[in-house]
C-alpha cells in the first residue's frame, strides 16, 4: 500500500496534475485498490464538513488581511521605519528584510505574502545601494518564511485542526522561536557581511530624529498583531473570530492612511478568494485522502511498522526529521503538511513528544521546504519579482539561511522549553 501510494502521488505531481486533484485521485485509486468498502462515497459528507468546519473560517479572513495590509500602504510605511533602525549593521538593508518581514509575517499569516511583499519593497534597493544580490535576495526568501511560524500562522491553523491541538497554545509557541529564528538570520547575514566587506552595500545616514519619527509607521502592525492575539488570550474571541476582528482594524487603517476605496477593497477580495479557493480545495481532497488511509489500515500499520523497528525515541525523532527534510525537496508545503501529519503526528505523540513542540518543529522544517529546490515556492516568489538572472542567485543566497534554520531544530530538540515557557505559563 505504501509503495502504490508514493508512486501514485508522485507520477500524479510529476505530469503536472493540481494538488487538490492529485490527493482526491490517489484516495480513489487507493479505496479501489485495497478497500472492500465504497469509501468514495463518503467524498460529498467529507466536503461539507470540512468546508464548514468554524476553525478554517480564519484562513480567508487572515488571507483577506494580509492583501488588505498590502494595498494599504501599511507594509510600504514599515519596511521604511524598520530600515531606519537596521541599517546601520553591517548588511545594512538586509537586516531590514528580515526585520520587516518578521513583523509583517505577524499580522499577515503567509510565507508568500511575506516574501512577495517584502520582497516588492525591498527587491530595488539591491543594484542602488550595492549590495550583494545573492546574499539579498536569500534575505528575501527566507524571511518571508517566517509567515507560517510567528503567529497569526495559516499553516499552524491546519495543523492544530488536523491533530486536535490548541490553536492558542500553538500561537503562544510560535512567538519565541520566531524571534530567535529571525535573531540567527540576521546574525546570518552580520558574519557573512564581516567576513566578506563587499558584501556590505552603502548605508544611508540617519538621524535620530528620523527614527524616532518613524516608529509611528511601527505603531499600525503591532497594533493588528495586539488585536489578533491579545483578543483570543484575553477571552474575547476565537482564533477564527480574532481573524475577523483584523480584518476590521486593517480596514479602519486604511480608511485612516485614506487608501481605503472601492477598487482597493475588490482587489484585496478578488486575491483573497483566489487563494481561499485553492487552499480549501487542497484541505477538502486531503481530509478525503486521510479519510481513505485511515480506512484502509495504512496509517496504523505504519505506526506499527515504526513502533516494532526498535529505534530509539531521539532516533525516530531524527529519522521522522530526515524524512521531511527530503519531502520538502519535492512536494508543496501545504501538500507535504496534510498528506503527512495523519500518519507522522500520532507516532510522535506515541513517542511522549508534546504535539505543541511538534507543530512549532514541523513549521521550521516545512520553512526549509519554502527555500529549497526544486519546489521551494519562496525561492520562486523572489525570483519573480527581480528585473532578470537566473534563479539560482535565490538559490545559493538562500543556502546560509537553510543552515540557521537547522541550527534553531537543534535549538529546539535541546531546549524545547524555547517552545513550551509562554504555552506552560500564559497558556495556563
Amino acid at each position: 500500500m505504501l509503495v502504490v501510494t508514493i508512486f501514485v502521488l508522485v507520477g500524479f505531481l510529476a505530469v503536472s496534475i493540481p494538488v487538490a486533484a492529485t490527493l482526491a485521485l490517489l484516495g480513489l485509486v487507493l479505496n479501489s485498490s485495497f478497500s472492500f468498502m465504497p469509501l468514495h462515497k463518503a467524498m460529498g459528507e467529507i466536503a461539507w464538513s470540512t468546508s464548514t468546519e468554524f476553525l478554517l473560517v480564519a484562513i480567508p479572513l487572515f488571507v483577506l488581511l494580509g492583501e488588505l495590509l498590502l494595498r494599504s500602504g501599511i507594509a510600504e510605511r514599515m519596511y521604511r521605519s524598520m530600515s531606519y533602525w537596521l541599517t546601520w549593521l553591517p548588511g545594512g538593508l538586509m537586516h531590514s528584510n528580515i526585520g520587516a518581514s518578521a513583523l509583517f509575517a505577524a499580522t499577515s499569516g503567509s510565507s508568500v505574502a511575506t516574501a512577495a511583499t517584502i520582497g516588492t519593497l525591498a527587491e530595488p534597493q539591491i543594484k542602488t545601494n550595492g549590495y550583494n544580490e545573492r546574499l539579498f535576495l536569500g534575505t528575501l526568501a527566507s524571511g518571508g518564511t517566517l509567515g507560517i511560524l510567528i503567529p497569526p500562522s495559516i499553516n499552524i491553523i491546519i495543523y492544530g485542526a488536523l491533530t486536535d491541538t490548541s490553536i492558542p497554545d500553538l500561537y503562544l509557541a510560535g512567538i519565541l522561536p520566531g524571534i530567535a529564528l529571525a535573531g540567527l538570520f540576521m546574525l546570518t547575514v552580520l558574519i557573512a557581511c564581516l567576513l566578506r566587506r563587499n558584501w556590505d552595500g552603502s548605508h544611508e545616514s540617519i538621524t535620530w530624529t528620523q527614527r524616532f519619527h518613524g516608529l509611528i509607521d511601527l505603531l499600525p502592525p503591532f497594533f493588528i498583531f495586539f488585536i489578533v492575539i491579545g483578543s483570543i488570550y484575553l477571552g474575547w474571541a476565537t482564533p477564527t473570530e480574532s481573524a475577523a476582528l483584523g480584518v476590521i482594524a486593517a480596514l479602519v487603517l486604511a480608511a485612516g492612511y485614506r487608501r481605503l476605496t472601492l477598487n482597493m477593497l475588490k482587489d484585496a477580495v478578488e486575491g483573497a478568494m483566489r487563494t481561499t479557493a485553492m487552499v480549501m480545495f487542497i484541505i477538502i481532497a486531503a481530509y478525503f485522502l486521510n479519510f481513505v488511509l485511515a480506512g484502509i489500515g495504512l496509517t496504523s500499520q505504519l505506526t506499527d511498522f515504526i513502533a516494532g523497528l526498535g529505534l530509539s525515541k531521539f532516533s525516530t525523532l531524527m529519522a521522522i526529521i530526515l524524512f521531511y527534510v527530503v519531502l520538502g525537496f519535492f512536494m508543496e508545503t501545504l501538500t507535504l503538511m496534510i498528506t503527512t501529519i495523519p500518519i507522522i503526528a500520532p507516532i510522535v505523540i506515541t513517542l511522549g513528544y508534546d504535539p505543541v513542540w511538534f507543530g512549532i518543529l514541523l513549521m521550521i522544517l516545512i520553512e526549509t521546504a519554502l527555500v529549497t529546490p526544486p519546489i521551494g515556492l519562496n525561492l520562486y516568489v523572489v525570483q519573480g519579482i527581480r528585473k532578470g538572472g537566473p534563479i539560482n542567485d535565490v538559490i545559493i543566497g538562500a543556502i546560509p539561511f537553510v543552515g540557521a534554520m537547522f541550527v534553531m531544530i537543534a535549538l529546539l530538540i535541546i531546549f524545547p522549553e524555547i517552545a513550551l515557557f509562554l504555552p506552560s505559563t500564559i497558556g495556563q
